[in-house]
């Protein structure tokens, strides 16, 4: 499975690590997913990956 978001589509970010001495090095940015099971309209448990801010959205919202 990829590291992505199944609702946003959110997914790893690239930058540098930057030392004191301005050296800087490749790094990722994963994002903070989450496996949540979701209940289909005709009963069905399923798990998805989500990203915790899209998981706070869906509870704030209901």
């Amino acid at each position: 499975m990829s590291r992505k978001c199944s609702i946003s589509g959110k997914g790893p970010m690239v930058g540098y690590n930057v030392s004191h001495a301005h050296n800087k090095t490749k790094r990722r940015f994963l994002p903070n997913l989450r496996t949540v099971r979701i209940t289909l309209e005709d009963g069905t448990r399923k798990k998805i990956k989500i990203s915790a801010k899209e998981l706070r959205t869906m509870r704030k919202k209901g």
